[in-house]
């Protein structure tokens, strides 16, 4: 038995906590001895614990290398983020990231700490298995060519950063007059499409391609030999303004094979049907696989790229807010 605690087995007769139940031998007051209650020590001074935001703000910009990175991660701002290291920081009374113009990495104690951060979040996770996470579930539409060579080989690092939320990604034709509105619609043009918030993914460039062979087989050293080749249409990107820059002044083709799809169009150009205009970065994969090989030099400006539309009250929701700056992210 510890001297001033009450040891819950048989007392021996005659003392004074055995004719006081209750009260300890040392006369204590009933209640401070009970291991139920707690201590006048913890009463008075309440444990201190760290908010729980400000550590996942930390352990998010520990693990992701940044604030801007745990920013995309947690759906909040960098300055958030900041702002709540700051307030872990304060405190714990030392620094946990070594500030810099080019970035922030953790400092000694900040490794220290967040080897401290894992064990807790270890011995939390149990707790939350027994109630199942809300799903989120994020609908994105897409023209077949962005879907199957830009957006799916990227998505297994959305999936990294992000397990919890389930894509559903539905193939929309590019010319559909009124295609069906989803969480996030991916969007080929010029920005104005409708009411919709709409976020441009990148600038492009497009440049006249076609097969190895069919360079070789028509002669084509210099634009002007495009005389002598198949041109292959589509309404997404007419030719003028390539024309315009590589110094011709012929006017739009009116004749030849039209695609409204810009991936078929580039296996039209793969099969040797003749010479495809698109933007560099939908012809990414043909060009690096020798595919298709641009001509003469001469690029110029998309008037036309992808952009992403959201209805401006849903661009706050979390899984929109992630999968937004995933995109922005995943295209720069």
């Amino acid at each position: 038995m510890f001297p001033g605690r009450c040891a819950g087995g048989p007392v021996a007769s005659g003392s004074l906590s055995a004719r006081i139940p209750g009260q300890l031998a040392s006369g204590a007051s009933a209640g401070e001895g009970d291991p139920l209650k707690p201590r006048r020590s913890e009463m008075a001074h309440p444990r201190r614990l760290p908010p729980i935001h400000a550590l996942l703000a930390f352990e998010s910009a520990a693990r992701l290398g940044g604030f801007a990175q745990a920013a995309a991660e947690l759906c909040v701002t960098p300055s958030a983020v900041s702002h709540r290291i700051r307030q872990l920081e304060s405190q714990l009374g030392e620094l946990l990231f070594d500030r810099s113009p080019t970035g922030v990495r953790l400092s000694a104690a900040g490794q220290r700490y967040l080897g401290k951060v894992h064990e807790a979040f270890d011995k939390l996770a149990p707790l939350a298995r027994d109630e199942e996470p809300p799903e989120l579930r994020l609908r994105v539409g897409a023209p077949p060519t962005f879907a199957r060579n830009l957006l799916i080989p990227r998505l297994p690092d959305f999936y990294r950063h992000r397990p919890d939320i389930e894509i559903e990604v539905a193939v929309e034709a590019p010319m559909q007059d009124k295609p069906e509105r989803r969480d996030i619609d991916i969007r080929f043009g010029s920005g104005r499409f409708d009411e919709r918030m709409s976020i441009k993914l990148f600038e492009d460039e497009t440049v006249a391609l076609t097969t190895p062979t069919y360079v070789s087989k028509r002669a084509l050293v210099q634009a002007q030999d495009l005389k002598r080749a198949d041109l292959l249409r589509s309404p997404l990107l007419p030719w003028r303004p390539w024309f315009v820059a590589a110094g011709l002044s012929w006017p739009e083709p009116a004749r030849g094979p039209s695609f409204t799809d810009l991936g078929i169009l580039l296996e039209a150009a793969a099969s040797g049907l003749g010479v495809a205009l698109c933007t560099r970065r939908v012809a990414e994969r043909w060009t690096e696989s020798g595919q298709l090989q641009p001509l003469f030099g001469i690029g110029v400006p998309a008037a036309s790229t992808y952009y992403a539309l959201v209805q401006h009250e849903h661009a706050q929701r979390p899984e929109v807010a992630a999968f937004l700056a995933w995109l922005r992210a995943a295209f720069a």
